[in-house]
């Protein structure tokens, strides 16, 4: 199907007809791109994206020119035009969470306090809240400003993660209901905004939801004052008495009739009598038991008190103290300026917020000095329009550029070096192109997983003048080399341009702050987008493809060659080596120890197929483990995010293990018990450590949160990982000890609890800190390593390290925690000989043979290292691999249509008009009360008549969870041709039977006339035969062989 084109000028249109093709309805705007105003003519002015990020309050409270109107019903309730939301207690079911997190923060002082010791100061502010227990509890030398710090790392990290599902039922659906009600919304809170954005955030409450937020980060007078719900209503436009308030606590409703507000109360804090003292207009039992109708006319059947005129000066109003007990009767209650210290703990508090900020912000800025100094590497990539960037959501927009304000790319230094080309620059070379910068480093698991987007992306614009380039910027010194850098521009096969940014000069001239990071730079240099982080090959067609052909209609393309000279084809060294940068041990090749060639598992081609040896696949496998006592091989096979096996040394067979439908995510290492029989798998791109039961099939997380940081807890959950990379097995200890490489740290998981502890390296004090790093030997958190990807627990009940990118062999003692560098000078290179004169280069994985020998997988070198220890000295030698043959992959080619389709195959013919190129989607579905087969993957192949017409990628490949696939065809003939997608569909009926169905989808292309890209859809619904005549995989289930 053509494309329709949008209209000259805009840039907007075109980008939105690639997002949201028009054979389809438009879903709701992608929170990700807000395209340039320079590009946009105003009639599509009102296409623009929102922006994703924190929402300023500014932003989001600009007042209205009115007020909406709203259907007033008889009676005393009054005109309604909008609603302020308290947040703990009303939205979210945080008032105990809170009150939990008070009583953490007391016990850390040694002070026994309960959640009930918190109730009276609910509501107040977190200064009140603490600093009230604090007095009632006589807590000497209390610092609110230190503890309001404290509380809040102590929720943020244990209470109030995104998601976690504690907003009241029902509060979603008020809030949206008064929105459509032509009402505006806002909340009013006592809490700090950090507090606030992450309470919403647990709740599930986008900030987009609500017209402004006002917190208590801008107000000395906290409630009973009635300063927020003012300020809230003059932010919103709104006179005071058009406004309802929704709150729990005594001293927001309060703050409503200071405010002159209408309040209505419930009941998740206090009960109805408590709150009755306090006179709300409504009382309800919780949020989801408002009606729109209680908001608009006031409701029924409930405790109703009718409006009435409040003129009392806030210093006369009730606390939350003389209320519970029992102390309101106007005639007997005790003035504010007469009430002693015991009924009002929080005497002197109230109110005090700008003597806590004078008095804090001396603190403040030594904390500061003192976090700078410990994380002077971390802070030596931030900038001023990083940090802007951040904290706007700008590394995932488009810029919004006005006039002639537009943002262009700094030129490339010319100092710079350059590795797959001659240098660049954006004034000569790349002039008339359209340009992605790739911001990565290649320590940087998530900069490895966007790889296969950057060379989708670069196949489908091969022949328009569009670059990517790399630019790498490096996290840890020794990734700064240059010679290191293209070791892996070499393993990761990058065949783009790569520039070695170390000092981070376009880092932070272009203000990014994460890897990876895209920027689109348009033909004349002018910053067209730039998008953070995994995930989004779709935004970058995207963009990519509106950008040629927006800038092509202007005649401002040029499709000039550039300087390319590809590492690969210059590295000698590799053509003739026999390994390929071994990252763990025996991955590929398998010899005996002396170095003798027995067989390779694998046919030297990337992908995920099983079979025989010569024929299997895989894709930057990285770890393994042997059963002995089975004869099975475990891989960690990266970057297909599977666990392989092979039984009985016959043939591969894959094992995709599932843990509540998330699949591996780039497992690194593995280690196995063979007490237990537990596999356990170090899932570096998820941050955790997993553990696979092979007796029973099932899959659960040991370790980790999934948040990436150095967090050593008691419990899994209280414990964080940044990309363990190796893992070792202690049965003395009942431990496994880690390899956390983005940390720089060795650490033991305790097997039953799941919590770990430091052995070495790290930093041991703020676990976010993941740039303390270097090559110092010592002990426990004084020592020093740099990305370590090795460990292994060796007979002598010693530890010993592959400390990578420092290019050392370390020994760790378990018990003192003290490290010693045995081999390795500290220099990447290649030198056998006395071990602490020796060079390796990134060394990746090592294992204990016996005898005081090591086998060390040392990666740049694409060598097997072996250490041996003697009385006489450590000595590392070079294991001489005999018979072993360098890889050879073999090129993959489409067949020709002359197999024999069996005869329970469904052919299926299909038209494929007559474009020169195109896509083809594969959409299979099962039905109701089957799915696909998770043990065995459906798969495709592809057959073509006549040989070499047409070119359609991939060859082969697996349909997704969905049944779905995506190949691409361009014909060399104009000529017609044939190309036949063959499928093999594996799917089971639920708790029951597997069956196979074979598909064909035989695509006839005509002759070639038109030349505008074609979108066909290849779609099939199997119908079960009856378990009688269809192919049933039980077998195949059981033993994962097809």
């Amino acid at each position: 199907m053509a494309r329709h084109l949008a209209p000259p000028g805009s840039f907007n249109r075109l980008l939105a007809s690639r997002h949201y093709p028009r054979s389809s309805p438009a879903p709701p705007p992608r929170p990700l791109l807000l395209l340039p105003k320079t590009l946009v003519p105003p009639a599509a002015a009102a296409m623009e994206f929102p922006r994703r990020g924190r929402r300023d309050v500014a932003a989001a409270s600009a007042p209205a020119s009115s007020s909406p109107e709203t259907e007033v019903a008889p009676g005393a309730w009054g005109k309604v035009s909008a609603v302020l939301f308290d947040m703990d207690g009303v939205l979210c079911n945080s008032e105990e969470l809170s009150r939990l997190a008070g009583v953490d923060l007391f016990a850390e002082m040694g002070v026994d306090v309960t959640g009930d010791d918190f109730v009276p100061y609910m509501g107040t502010g977190e200064a009140n809240f603490l600093g009230g227990v604090a007095k009632l509890k006589g807590v000497k030398d209390f610092n609110a400003d230190s503890a309001k710090k404290r509380f809040f790392e102590i929720y943020l990290d244990k209470y109030a993660k995104p998601n976690a599902g504690i907003g009241f039922p029902g509060a979603l659906d008020l809030v949206t209901e008064c929105k459509n009600a032509g009402l505006k919304v806002a909340v009013a809170s006592s809490a700090d905004r950090i507090k606030v954005d992450a309470n919403l955030s647990a709740a599930g409450l986008p900030l987009s939801l609500f017209d402004a937020i006002v917190s208590a980060d801008a107000f000395e007078n906290l409630k009973p004052a009635p300063d927020i719900f003012l300020s809230a209503s003059k932010t919103l436009g709104v006179d005071a008495d058009e406004c309802i308030v929704i709150e729990d606590a005594l001293a927001g409703v309060q703050a409503a009739k200071a405010a002159e507000m209408r309040c209505i109360a419930v009941m998740t804090t206090l009960e109805e009598d408590a709150l009755q003292q306090a006179s709300p207009s409504l009382i309800r039992k919780n949020i989801g038991d408002i009606s729109i109708r209680d908001i608009l006319y006031g409701g029924s059947n409930a405790y109703h008190n009718e409006r009435t005129e409040n003129t009392e000066n806030i210093s006369s109003l009730k606390s939350s103290t003389e209320i519970l007990n029992g102390a309101t009767n106007a005639e007997s209650a005790p003035s504010t300026n007469s009430a002693s210290p015991v009924d009002r703990p929080h005497e002197g508090l109230l109110g005090s917020r700008r003597n806590i900020l004078r008095y804090g912000s001396l603190g403040i800025a030594v904390s500061c000095l003192i976090y700078t100094a410990r994380n002077w590497k971390a802070m030596q990539f931030v900038s001023p329009k990083g940090l802007l960037n951040y904290f706007t959501g700008g590394n995932s927009s488009i810029f919004s550029n006005n006039g002639g304000s537009a943002t262009y790319v700094p030129e490339f230094p010319r100092k710079l070096d350059w590795l797959n080309t001659a240098p660049l620059q954006f004034g000569r070379d790349l002039k008339g192109r359209v340009v992605l910068l790739d911001f990565w480093t290649y320590c940087c698991i998530n900069c490895m997983h966007v790889l296969p987007d950057l060379e989708y992306i670069e196949k489908k614009f091969k022949d328009k003048p569009f670059t990517v380039i790399g630019v790498h910027s490096a996290k840890f010194d020794n990734e700064k080399d240059l010679e290191s850098i293209r070791n892996a521009v070499l393993r990761y096969n990058i065949t783009h341009p790569v520039v070695n940014d170390g000092d981070m000069y376009l880092w932070r001239e272009l203000g990014v702050n994460s890897w990876p990071t895209f920027v689109v730079i348009g033909p004349n240099g002018k910053v067209l987008a730039q998008i953070s982080g995994e995930g989004h090959r779709k935004d970058l067609d995207d963009v990519v493809g509106a950008a040629l052909e927006f800038y092509e209609e202007r005649k401002l393309l040029q499709n000039t060659s550039l300087p390319l000279a590809l590492e690969k084809d210059k590295d000698s060294r590799l053509l003739a080596s026999p390994l390929k940068f071994p990252g763990k041990l025996a991955i590929d090749v398998v010899t005996n120890l002396e170095g003798d060639f027995i067989c390779q598992v694998g046919s030297s081609e990337e992908g995920l197929l099983d079979g025989p040896f010569d024929t299997a696949s895989f894709n930057r496998p990285q770890g393994l483990a042997y059963n002995s006592k089975k004869n099975i091989l475990y891989v960690a096979d990266t970057e297909n995010h599977a666990l392989r096996l092979s039984k009985h040394w016959l043939e591969m067979e894959p094992k995709a293990l599932i843990t509540k439908e998330e699949v591996l995510n780039s497992p690194w290492d593995v280690c196995y018990d063979p007490s237990k029989e537990t596999l356990y798998i170090a899932m570096a791109g998820q941050h955790q450590i997993w553990k696979h039961n092979t007796l029973d099939g099932v899959t659960e997380v040991l370790s980790g949160d999934g948040y990436e940081r150095n967090l050593n807890g008691s419990s899994s959950i209280r414990t964080s990982f940044a990309q363990p990379s190796g893992i070792s097995l202690a049965p003395e200890l009942q431990e496994l000890i880690v390899a956390d490489s983005e940390s720089s740290s060795i650490r033991a998981v305790n097997l039953k609890s799941g919590g770990s502890r430091l052995l070495a390296g790290g930093d041991a004090m703020i676990p976010e800190n993941l740039f303390r790093f270097g090559d110092y030997d010592g002990t426990g958190s004084d020592v020093l390593l740099q990305h370590p990807l090795g460990v292994v627990y060796a007979s002598d009940n010693q530890i010993y390290v592959a400390d990578s990118y420092n290019h050392k062999i370390k020994r760790l003692d378990p018990v003192t925690r003290k490290v010693t560098t045995i081999a390795g000078m500290g220099r990447a290179g290649y030198k056998d000989g006395p071990a602490l004169s020796a060079q390796l280069s990134e060394p990746a994985g090592l294992v204990e043979v016996g005898d005081g020998r090591f086998l060390v997988a040392d990666t740049n070198n694409s060598t097997i290292r072996y250490i041996v220890l003697n009385e006489k000295g450590a000595e590392v030698r070079t294991l001489d691999l005999i018979g072993v043959q360098p890889p050879s992959p073999k090129p993959k080619t489409l067949r020709r249509l002359r197999r024999r389709l069996s005869a329970d195959t469904d052919v299926i013919k299909i038209d494929g008009g007559s474009s020169r190129e195109g896509y083809l989607s594969l959409a299979i579905s099962v039905p109701d009360g089957y799915h696909f087969s998770k043990e065995a993957r459906s798969k495709f192949d592809v057959d073509i008549e006549p040989a070499d017409a047409i070119d359609i990628e991939p060859v082969n490949g697996f349909l997704n969870s969905e049944g779905q696939a995506s190949l691409e065809y361009k014909r060399k003939s104009s000529s017609s041709s044939t190309g036949r997608i063959n499928c093999k569909v594996y799917y089971c009926k639920e708790d029951e039977v597997c069956l196979y169905q074979s598909v064909a989808f035989d695509v006839k292309f005509r002759e070639e006339a038109a030349s505008s890209p074609a979108q066909i859809t290849l779609s099939y619904s199997v119908v079960p035969r009856g378990t009688s005549s269809s192919a049933q995989l039980i077998a195949a289930g059981k033993n994962g062989k097809l």
